[in-house]
């Protein structure tokens, strides 16, 4: 299975951490983050890796040689969205894609990848344990969601804290349709609403993937999921390095 590694951007909020380096350097337990996303993704069954860079690229060319790369060259001015999409050459065969600043765990990606949706997302059940210490990162912006027979019927920050029943943890499957409607109903929206306000992003090219998943459930597409119940961190600001250096284990 190929997994697409999104990690272009800058991830100002870890600084100083990310002042000569990539977020996805920062360590955990002597790890970097990017080590323990590897991990997981092998441990699930997804070896074939394209990471998508930006900020510090060459620093995971050079330690990660194996890796296939695309070049986000306009990361500053975009957003996950976007840069994704920088690897749309690869969308070819069935796929996932995760977030370079989080960790989690194999067993959600052996579900994803087993899930007979077409597009699955994973899925943190357990968010609010994860979020209760957290001071520079509140609950209103998590990428909360809502899941119900099977399926996500509502992925959006906008959730009220005590309707969600699960986080987007930035892990997700699609199949060879799956990758195709993404494609489809990105490229739609991308003509709509390029340099326009695109569903609470102040432009097209700064949405969040969550922007355009709700947009796709909202047009009928059907959107399975994969669950974790703790097993996921986020790693946004240095309290949430900190805390993960306690509290993250296998």
């Amino acid at each position: 299975m190929r997994a697409i590694i999104i990690g272009a951007g800058r991830g100002r909020r870890l600084m100083p951490t990310t002042e000569n380096a990539p977020k996805c350097f920062a360590e955990i337990r002597g790890r970097r983050i990017l080590d323990w996303t590897v991990e997981a993704l092998a441990a699930g069954g997804a070896t074939d890796i394209c990471f998508i860079g930006g900020y510090r690229m060459e620093a995971v060319e050079r330690e990660y040689p194996h890796f296939t790369f695309r070049h986000n060259p306009d990361w500053e001015a975009n957003n996950i969205l976007v840069s994704l999409m920088c690897a749309e050459d690869l969308m070819d065969r069935p796929f996932l894609t995760a977030y370079s600043d989080i960790l989690f765990t194999g067993g959600v990606v052996s579900a994803l990848i087993a899930s007979t949706a077409d597009i699955a997302l994973g899925m943190d059940t357990d968010w609010r344990e994860h979020y209760r210490p957290r001071s520079q990162h509140p609950p209103h912006d998590a990428e909360k969601a809502i899941m119900a027979n099977g399926r996500v019927v509502r992925v959006q920050r906008e959730i009220p804290y005590a309707d969600a029943t699960g986080e987007f943890i930035g892990v997700a499957k699609f199949s060879v349709r799956g990758g195709e409607l993404l494609r489809e109903h990105y490229h739609r929206r991308r003509r709509e609403f390029w340099g326009q306000p695109y569903r609470g992003s102040a432009q097209f090219q700064r949405a969040y993937l969550i922007h355009l998943f709700q947009d796709m459930i909202e047009q009928g597409v059907e959107f399975g999921h994969a669950d974790t119940h703790g097993q996921y961190r986020e790693i946004d600001t240095q309290e949430d390095l900190d805390l993960a250096q306690k509290g993250w284990a296998l």
